[in-house]
């Protein structure tokens, strides 16, 4: 049976229970990309080359903004994806994709930062952000949220939506809430109960379908 979705997690424990729960379901594949967008991209680029696949789907962790209004322990879905910090600086402030006129995917509808997505596995949907260096600091994650109004940090999600987007498949993403985003302290993050919770949600969708 040809493969029907892609599922994608950056680290062993976000994708232990898809593994568990799903690894023998023909209809399923399962890859674990590695941290960072170029992991993200080349995994599922090296994927759909070799096999193909009808739709990916991103799970694991996320943090949320302070003005997100989500809890730890909350799972949502990916309304859109952006790239937090692709663009460059100025005195006047961080400037986009846009607003330096070079559009990431070229076409009719040019795609510059932002990413839509198609497939949601979970009722709640906020916008995504996908950065390089995750934020430390209050002020820094006050700084991207007002900047690109999204709710939930990571590092893989825009680069697997790009790669998606690329090949004409459609593309989801589900994370559970470790953190909250702020001065960073890892002592209060709950990484393995977010990380399960994203999976037993993509898992139960698949057994909807």
């Amino acid at each position: 049976m040809a493969v029907e979705t892609l599922l994608c997690a950056a680290t062993d424990i976000e994708c232990a229970l898809l593994r568990e729960q799903l690894q023998s379901v023909p209809s399923v594949a399962i890859i674990r990309t590695g941290i960072g967008p170029v992991n993200a991209a080349y995994a599922a680029t090296s994927f759909l080359a070799k096999t193909g696949a009808r739709c990916v789907v991103i799970c694991g962790v996320g943090g949320a903004y302070p003005g997100s209004g989500l809890n730890v322990g909350d799972v949502v879905c990916a309304q859109s994806e952006c790239y937090g910090d692709l663009g460059a600086t100025s005195r006047a402030g961080f400037l986009d994709m846009k607003a330096l006129g070079f559009p990431i995917i070229d076409g009719a509808t040019p795609i510059y930062n932002e990413l839509p997505m198609q497939i949601f596995p979970v009722e709640k949907r906020v916008a995504f952000v996908t950065v390089s260096s995750c934020t430390g600091t209050g002020a820094g994650a006050l700084a991207i949220e007002e900047r690109t109004r999204g709710a939930v940090e990571s590092m893989e999600g825009a680069a697997i939506a790009h790669v998606a987007h690329l090949h004409g498949i459609a593309v989801g993403e589900v994370r559970g809430i470790s953190n909250l985003v702020t001065d960073r302290n890892p002592g209060a993050w709950k990484l393995k109960e977010a990380a399960a919770a994203a999976q037993e949600a993509v898992i139960s969708w698949i057994v909807r379908r």
